[in-house]
This record gives C-alpha cells, sequence and structure tokens, in this order.
C-alpha cells in the first residue's frame, strides 16, 4: 500500500493577500510617493516587494536610502496585517544584487513554536488606519518615561536603536535641521522636487499651520507657495525629539530601519502619542552623520521622529492597491 500524499501546504488566498497589501501601503513614505510595487507569484506562493522606478527623487534621494525606509515600512505593515490573520512572514531582504529593484521575497506560513515570534506584532494593527504624519504643533507636556522605554524596545525589536535627545542634544539638532533647510532653499533642483511630489502626495489640509514661533522641526512643504485657509501657529518650545539609526547602512538595513520606524511609530500611535518624521538634515551627508550622538552605539542615522500630544492629523491619499499589486 502506497504512503498516503502529505498534506498540502497551507497558502493564504488573494482576498487575504490583497487586503495586507492594502494595510502595508498605509505605511508612510518620503513627500507621500509612495514608491513600492508588489507582486503576488500564486505558483511560487510568494509576493515580492519592489521599488517602483518611476518614483525615485534623484535630487534628495539619490542612493535611494529614503525610498528603502518607506518601502521597509510598507513591509513591517504587511507583517503586522499577516500576523493579525494568523499568518507570520517569512521575509528575504534584497534577494538578488543583480536585481537592485528587488527589495524582499515574502512567504507566508503558519507559526509553530519556533516562529511564533511575529505574532506579538498581531496587535498593532489597529494603529494602521490610526497613524498619521502630523505637522501640527503639540502641546508642552513631556512624555511619560515608559512610553519612551517602549518606543526604544519597539525600534530594537527590529535590530534599530531609537536615541531620544536631551535638551542641548535637542538644539543641536534642531540647528542642523535649520543648516539642511538654507541648503535645500539653495538649490532650485531640489526645491522643484519637493514641490511636485509635495503637490502630489499631501494635500493642504495635510500641510499644518506656518510655524510662527517655537521650536519643534516640521517641515514646510508648501515650498512658499499661497495655501488658501492656512494659517500660523506657536509650535512647541521643548520637542520631544529622537535620531533613529542603525549600525551598519547598506540596503537591507535601510529596509530593516524602515520596519523599525514603522513599529515604532504604531507603537506610538496606540500609546496616544502624535508623530511626525523629518528627514531634512538627513537627505545632505554632511548633516546626516552629525545627528548621531557620539555617546551613542548608532552607526548611521537613518531618521529624526517628533512626538508628542496634538490633534489628529488628518489621512494622506493612498495609491489603489489595484495599482501597487500584481496577480500572477
Amino acid at each position: 500500500m502506497s504512503a498516503p500524499a502529505p498534506a498540502p501546504v497551507p497558502v493564504p488566498d488573494v482576498e487575504s493577500l490583497t487586503s495586507w497589501v492594502a494595510d502595508a501601503v498605509m505605511a508612510p513614505s518620503m513627500h507621500n510617493a509612495q514608491p513600492w510595487l508588489f507582486r503576488h507569484r500564486r505558483s511560487a506562493g510568494e509576493l515580492v516587494l519592489r521599488m517602483d522606478p518611476g518614483r525615485t527623487m534623484p535630487e534628495t534621494d539619490p542612493d535611494t536610502r529614503g525610498l528603502h525606509l518607506g518601502c521597509g515600512a510598507a513591509l513591517f505593515n504587511l507583517r503586522v496585517a499577516a500576523a493579525h490573520a494568523g499568518w507570520h512572514a517569512r521575509i528575504r531582504l534584497v534577494p538578488d544584487a543583480a536585481e537592485p529593484e528587488t527589495l524582499a521575497v515574502v512567504t507566508f506560513v503558519r507559526p509553530d513554536g519556533e516562529e511564533a515570534e511575529d505574532t506579538g506584532v498581531a496587535e498593532l494593527r489597529p494603529a494602521i488606519g490610526r497613524r498619521h504624519t502630523s505637522r501640527e504643533p503639540f502641546r508642552d507636556e513631556a512624555v511619560a518615561q515608559p512610553l519612551l522605554d517602549g518606543l526604544r524596545g519597539a525600534a530594537r525589536a527590529e535590530g534599530a536603536r531609537l536615541d531620544f535627545a536631551g535638551d542641548w542634544q535637542a538644539l543641536d539638532l534642531l540647528d542642523l535641521v535649520w543648516e539642511a533647510e538654507h541648503m535645500e532653499e539653495r538649490s532650485p533642483a531640489v526645491r522643484a522636487e519637493i514641490a511636485r511630489w509635495a503637490s502630489e502626495g499631501i494635500p493642504p489640509d495635510a500641510l499644518g499651520p506656518r510655524r510662527y514661533d517655537g521650536r519643534a522641526p516640521v517641515r514646510d512643504l508648501a515650498g512658499g507657495r499661497p495655501v488658501e485657509g492656512r494659517g500660523t501657529a506657536v509650535f512647541e518650545r521643548a520637542p520631544c525629539l529622537a535620531v533613529l539609526g542603525t549600525r551598519e547602512d547598506s540596503r537591507e538595513d535601510w529596509l530593516r530601519a524602515g520596519q523599525a520606524m514603522e513599529r515604532v511609530l504604531l507603537r506610538a500611535t496606540l500609546d496616544g502619542l502624535s508623530t511626525s518624521l523629518n528627514s531634512q538634515a538627513v537627505e545632505w551627508p554632511e548633516l546626516r552623520r552629525l545627528l548621531r550622538d557620539p555617546l551613542s552605539g548608532m552607526g548611521h542615522p537613518q531618521m529624526l521622529l517628533r512626538f508628542g500630544y496634538g490633534p489628529e492629523a488628518p489621512a494622506t491619499p493612498r495609491r489603489p492597491v489595484s495599482e501597487v499589486l500584481v496577480v500572477e
């Protein structure tokens, strides 16, 4: 008598994968360019994440480091959505050096004792739709230390480091952001690129007010153009700032940093915090290295984050899933 055929390995259906990609594309990206593409290879049971070459930024992100961070954030949302549905995502980052546009290949399995580590992220799913980058002023209210410790732990869980700035460090960070603003003002090509993507991806109600006073590093993506109904506001004088970084600086590290960034942002959202991202200083190599605290174990800063208590920020538009997902 022949042995019974092995039971088929369960795979998620197309409807589930489509739903998970819908969560993935809620991730933040540089100027909301949404530089990701997904391809589901049903025969291989794989979901491939690729960069969209039409959404690169040669002036402000020539090495595509920022693009990788955004795609890494989308990858983390995908993990969260899958875990919430009872699946574990096995991920191979940058699987083929000969295909630089392919960023990750993901397969999904039912978790067992050895692959249950992603179940801890399932609780973050409610934050995916609530997380929005805020360009509004926050209250001058300190974030409780236990919350800061939890955000550090979220970054650490993804192989990154989140360093919160003390008073004098915050002043140094702000000086670097102001310097980046001046460098940006002196580059017409940089200003034109930012204006193009910001006008496409960030609606007027998400620009936030112009800063009249205060020290929060909130980028004015209006680029000096008048926006009807946009006012001014006083921002917090003692912003809660943190630098997210990695030990190394490869493409894989950028993708890991993006996953860490999104894990931190979702954790902060569940904790009732408003968040914003600022990449101005990291866009200039000569300033990026100065963001690092010399006493920190961080090797390479990847993003400046701001946390606090503020009004709910509006959502920004997303490309439809049908535009970013191909099913083979």
